[in-house]
Protein backbone atom coordinates (compact mmCIF):
# COMPACT_ATOMS: atom_id res chain seq x y z
CA UNK A 1 0.00 0.00 0.00
CA UNK A 2 1.48 3.35 -0.87
CA UNK A 3 2.55 6.01 1.78
CA UNK A 4 0.39 9.22 2.60
CA UNK A 5 2.07 12.50 3.02
CA UNK A 6 0.71 15.11 4.81
CA UNK A 7 1.88 18.38 6.70
CA UNK A 8 -0.07 17.42 9.93
CA UNK A 9 -2.09 14.78 11.35
CA UNK A 10 -4.56 15.07 14.33
CA UNK A 11 -5.79 12.02 16.36
CA UNK A 12 -8.15 11.75 19.34
CA UNK A 13 -10.42 9.20 21.71
CA UNK A 14 -8.36 6.51 20.95
CA UNK A 15 -9.02 5.25 24.68
CA UNK A 16 -6.12 2.78 25.32
CA UNK A 17 -6.71 0.56 28.29
CA UNK A 18 -10.42 -0.06 27.25
CA UNK A 19 -11.75 -3.43 25.06
CA UNK A 20 -12.64 -0.65 22.65
CA UNK A 21 -9.96 1.09 20.88
CA UNK A 22 -9.51 -0.43 17.58
CA UNK A 23 -5.55 0.05 18.08
CA UNK A 24 -5.01 -2.19 15.07
CA UNK A 25 -6.72 0.07 12.83
CA UNK A 26 -4.43 3.29 13.95
CA UNK A 27 -1.56 1.11 13.73
CA UNK A 28 -2.23 0.57 10.33
CA UNK A 29 -3.02 4.18 9.88
CA UNK A 30 0.88 5.36 11.11
CA UNK A 31 2.28 2.57 9.77
CA UNK A 32 1.19 4.14 6.29
CA UNK A 33 1.73 7.84 7.11
CA UNK A 34 4.18 10.37 6.76
CA UNK A 35 3.60 13.98 8.08
CA UNK A 36 5.72 16.62 10.09
CA UNK A 37 3.15 16.72 13.06
CA UNK A 38 1.25 15.03 14.74
CA UNK A 39 -1.29 15.65 17.49
CA UNK A 40 -2.72 13.66 20.18
CA UNK A 41 -5.29 15.16 20.61
CA UNK A 42 -7.09 13.44 24.13
CA UNK A 43 -8.56 10.76 25.45
CA UNK A 44 -5.63 8.98 24.27
CA UNK A 45 -5.21 6.85 27.10
CA UNK A 46 -8.76 6.04 29.83
CA UNK A 47 -6.68 6.22 32.92
CA UNK A 48 -10.50 6.18 34.06
CA UNK A 49 -10.58 2.19 32.91
CA UNK A 50 -6.97 1.70 34.14
CA UNK A 51 -7.50 2.21 37.88
CA UNK A 52 -10.06 -0.50 37.84
CA UNK A 53 -9.37 -4.00 37.42
CA UNK A 54 -11.10 -4.40 34.20
CA UNK A 55 -8.34 -2.44 31.81
CA UNK A 56 -7.40 -4.01 28.86
CA UNK A 57 -3.99 -4.37 27.36
CA UNK A 58 -2.82 -6.52 24.72
CA UNK A 59 0.58 -6.24 22.85
CA UNK A 60 -0.72 -4.54 20.17
CA UNK A 61 -1.28 -1.50 22.14
CA UNK A 62 2.66 -1.26 23.02
CA UNK A 63 3.22 -1.68 19.76
CA UNK A 64 1.58 1.29 18.57
CA UNK A 65 2.94 3.70 21.61
CA UNK A 66 6.29 2.04 19.98
CA UNK A 67 5.49 3.27 16.72
CA UNK A 68 4.29 6.75 17.89
CA UNK A 69 7.84 7.09 19.57
CA UNK A 70 9.51 5.58 16.48
CA UNK A 71 7.60 8.70 14.78
CA UNK A 72 9.14 11.31 17.19
CA UNK A 73 11.88 10.30 17.50
CA UNK A 74 12.67 10.59 13.54
CA UNK A 75 11.61 14.11 13.18
CA UNK A 76 8.38 14.12 13.78
CA UNK A 77 6.58 17.04 16.07
CA UNK A 78 4.45 14.72 17.81
CA UNK A 79 1.94 16.97 20.60
CA UNK A 80 0.23 15.69 23.31
CA UNK A 81 -3.26 17.45 24.51
CA UNK A 82 -4.61 15.32 27.64
CA UNK A 83 -8.27 15.07 27.46
CA UNK A 84 -10.94 14.37 30.60
CA UNK A 85 -9.97 10.67 30.65
CA UNK A 86 -6.46 10.57 30.45
CA UNK A 87 -5.85 14.46 32.54
CA UNK A 88 -4.07 12.67 34.83
CA UNK A 89 -0.87 13.85 32.05
CA UNK A 90 -2.37 17.72 32.58
CA UNK A 91 0.22 17.28 35.56
CA UNK A 92 3.37 17.30 33.15
CA UNK A 93 1.95 20.37 30.75
CA UNK A 94 5.30 21.95 29.53
CA UNK A 95 7.64 18.76 29.60
CA UNK A 96 8.79 16.60 27.16
CA UNK A 97 7.88 12.60 27.37
CA UNK A 98 10.19 10.48 25.12
CA UNK A 99 10.04 13.30 22.60
CA UNK A 100 6.61 13.92 23.11
CA UNK A 101 5.49 17.89 23.88
CA UNK A 102 2.85 17.81 26.57
CA UNK A 103 0.31 21.20 26.47
CA UNK A 104 -3.00 21.82 27.56
CA UNK A 105 -3.86 23.49 24.31
CA UNK A 106 -1.68 24.16 21.66
CA UNK A 107 -1.67 27.24 18.61
CA UNK A 108 -1.05 25.68 15.04
CA UNK A 109 -0.09 27.71 12.65
CA UNK A 110 -1.64 25.98 9.13
CA UNK A 111 0.27 26.17 6.09
CA UNK A 112 -1.98 28.89 4.27
CA UNK A 113 -1.40 31.26 7.17
CA UNK A 114 -4.67 30.44 9.40
CA UNK A 115 -4.21 30.30 13.19
CA UNK A 116 -5.69 26.88 14.51
CA UNK A 117 -6.72 26.29 18.34
CA UNK A 118 -5.82 22.62 19.06
CA UNK A 119 -7.46 21.35 22.32
CA UNK A 120 -9.48 18.60 23.65
CA UNK A 121 -13.10 19.73 23.98
CA UNK A 122 -14.68 18.94 27.43
CA UNK A 123 -14.50 22.42 28.10
CA UNK A 124 -17.45 22.60 26.12
CA UNK A 125 -19.08 19.43 27.50
CA UNK A 126 -21.79 20.62 30.01
CA UNK A 127 -22.43 17.23 31.00
CA UNK A 128 -18.79 16.57 32.21
CA UNK A 129 -18.53 20.09 33.94
CA UNK A 130 -21.78 20.57 35.35
CA UNK A 131 -23.90 17.43 35.96
CA UNK A 132 -22.45 14.50 37.88
CA UNK A 133 -25.83 12.47 37.62
CA UNK A 134 -26.17 12.78 34.13
CA UNK A 135 -22.30 11.95 33.63
CA UNK A 136 -22.97 8.49 35.06
CA UNK A 137 -26.01 7.71 33.61
CA UNK A 138 -24.65 8.66 30.16
CA UNK A 139 -21.21 6.52 31.05
CA UNK A 140 -23.48 3.49 31.90
CA UNK A 141 -25.42 3.32 28.47
CA UNK A 142 -21.94 4.21 26.70
CA UNK A 143 -20.32 1.23 28.47
CA UNK A 144 -23.85 -0.99 27.48
CA UNK A 145 -23.56 0.24 23.60
CA UNK A 146 -19.57 -0.55 23.45
CA UNK A 147 -19.99 -3.90 24.60
CA UNK A 148 -22.94 -4.31 21.58
CA UNK A 149 -20.37 -2.76 19.80
CA UNK A 150 -17.36 -5.55 20.27
CA UNK A 151 -19.73 -8.14 19.99
CA UNK A 152 -20.52 -6.95 16.88
CA UNK A 153 -17.18 -6.65 15.56
CA UNK A 154 -15.73 -9.64 16.71
CA UNK A 155 -18.97 -11.55 14.73
CA UNK A 156 -17.79 -9.25 12.03
CA UNK A 157 -14.49 -10.30 12.01
CA UNK A 158 -14.80 -14.05 12.30
CA UNK A 159 -16.93 -13.87 8.99
CA UNK A 160 -14.50 -11.92 7.14
CA UNK A 161 -16.56 -8.72 6.81
CA UNK A 162 -14.71 -5.54 7.83
CA UNK A 163 -15.35 -2.98 10.72
CA UNK A 164 -18.73 -1.76 10.92
CA UNK A 165 -19.72 1.01 13.87
CA UNK A 166 -22.59 -0.65 15.70
CA UNK A 167 -23.03 1.98 17.78
CA UNK A 168 -22.50 4.55 15.27
CA UNK A 169 -25.49 3.64 13.84
CA UNK A 170 -27.97 2.98 17.30
CA UNK A 171 -26.51 6.78 17.99
CA UNK A 172 -27.65 8.13 14.91
CA UNK A 173 -31.39 6.94 16.00
CA UNK A 174 -31.24 9.20 18.84
CA UNK A 175 -34.03 11.91 18.63
CA UNK A 176 -31.80 14.70 20.42
CA UNK A 177 -28.13 13.62 19.49
CA UNK A 178 -27.88 15.95 16.96
CA UNK A 179 -29.22 18.96 19.05
CA UNK A 180 -26.30 17.92 21.70
CA UNK A 181 -24.10 17.76 19.36
CA UNK A 182 -24.72 21.03 17.89
CA UNK A 183 -24.78 22.29 20.90
CA UNK A 184 -21.13 21.37 21.24
CA UNK A 185 -20.08 22.46 18.08
CA UNK A 186 -21.93 25.87 18.47
CA UNK A 187 -19.90 26.26 22.00
CA UNK A 188 -16.07 25.78 20.20
CA UNK A 189 -16.84 28.39 17.53
CA UNK A 190 -17.70 30.90 19.65
CA UNK A 191 -14.72 29.92 21.65
CA UNK A 192 -12.61 30.05 18.43
CA UNK A 193 -14.67 33.72 17.63
CA UNK A 194 -14.07 35.22 21.12
CA UNK A 195 -9.83 34.40 20.93
CA UNK A 196 -9.36 35.58 17.21
CA UNK A 197 -8.82 31.80 15.52
CA UNK A 198 -9.64 30.76 12.61
CA UNK A 199 -10.06 27.05 13.23
CA UNK A 200 -10.95 24.98 16.84
CA UNK A 201 -9.89 21.70 16.14
CA UNK A 202 -10.67 19.52 18.90
CA UNK A 203 -12.46 15.87 19.60
CA UNK A 204 -14.14 14.39 22.59
CA UNK A 205 -17.77 13.79 21.02
CA UNK A 206 -17.00 10.92 18.90
CA UNK A 207 -18.14 12.87 16.08
CA UNK A 208 -16.34 13.60 13.41
CA UNK A 209 -16.68 16.87 11.71
CA UNK A 210 -15.39 19.66 9.54
CA UNK A 211 -17.82 22.22 8.53
CA UNK A 212 -17.13 26.38 8.08
CA UNK A 213 -19.65 28.83 9.94
CA UNK A 214 -19.01 32.78 9.62
CA UNK A 215 -15.66 32.50 8.33
CA UNK A 216 -14.25 29.70 11.68
CA UNK A 217 -13.72 26.34 10.73
CA UNK A 218 -14.78 23.76 13.14
CA UNK A 219 -12.69 20.62 13.09
CA UNK A 220 -13.22 17.33 14.99
CA UNK A 221 -11.52 14.07 14.56
CA UNK A 222 -13.52 12.06 15.46
CA UNK A 223 -12.39 8.80 17.58
CA UNK A 224 -10.86 5.92 17.01
CA UNK A 225 -13.08 3.82 18.99
CA UNK A 226 -16.25 3.77 16.93
CA UNK A 227 -15.31 5.32 14.12
CA UNK A 228 -11.15 5.30 13.17
CA UNK A 229 -11.08 9.04 12.11
CA UNK A 230 -8.48 11.35 11.57
CA UNK A 231 -8.13 14.78 10.72
CA UNK A 232 -5.43 15.50 8.33
CA UNK A 233 -3.39 18.91 7.16
CA UNK A 234 -2.25 19.13 3.66
CA UNK A 235 0.65 20.48 2.59
CA UNK A 236 -1.38 23.18 1.15
CA UNK A 237 -2.54 23.97 4.78
CA UNK A 238 -5.98 22.52 3.55
CA UNK A 239 -7.95 20.39 6.07
CA UNK A 240 -9.17 17.20 5.00
CA UNK A 241 -11.46 13.93 7.57
CA UNK A 242 -10.22 10.41 6.74
CA UNK A 243 -12.20 7.51 7.62
CA UNK A 244 -9.26 4.59 7.59
CA UNK A 245 -11.30 1.84 7.45
CA UNK A 246 -12.98 3.43 3.78
CA UNK A 247 -9.71 4.34 3.01
CA UNK A 248 -7.28 1.59 3.53
CA UNK A 249 -10.34 -0.42 2.01
CA UNK A 250 -10.08 1.59 -1.61
CA UNK A 251 -6.02 2.12 -1.15
CA UNK A 252 -6.14 -1.66 -1.13
CA UNK A 253 -8.27 -2.35 -4.02
CA UNK A 254 -6.02 0.09 -6.19
CA UNK A 255 -2.85 -1.85 -5.42
CA UNK A 256 -4.44 -5.18 -6.45
CA UNK A 257 -5.81 -3.65 -9.31
CA UNK A 258 -2.01 -2.16 -9.96
CA UNK A 259 -0.55 -5.16 -9.61
CA UNK A 260 -3.66 -7.49 -11.89
CA UNK A 261 -2.23 -4.49 -14.76
CA UNK A 262 0.84 -5.13 -14.24
CA UNK A 263 0.87 -9.14 -14.24
CA UNK A 264 -1.24 -8.73 -17.61
CA UNK A 265 1.59 -6.45 -18.74
CA UNK A 266 3.76 -8.89 -17.88
CA UNK A 267 2.08 -11.75 -19.28
CA UNK A 268 1.62 -9.82 -22.74
CA UNK A 269 5.71 -9.46 -23.22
Amino acid sequence: MQTLSYRSVFISDLHLGTANAQAEYLLDFLQHVRCDYLFLNGDIFDIWKMRTRRWHWPLIKTRLLQRIMEMAGSGVQVVYVPGNHDAFFRDYLGCEIAGVQVCRQYEHRLANGGRALVLHGDEFDGLVRHNRLLKLLGNMGYEALMWLNRINHHWRRRSGRCYWSLSRAIKQQVPNARSYIEKYEQAALKHARERGFDTIICGHIHQACLRKENGVTYANSGDWVEHCTALVEHIDGRLELLDWVNQSQQLLDATKLLDQNRDRQAAAI
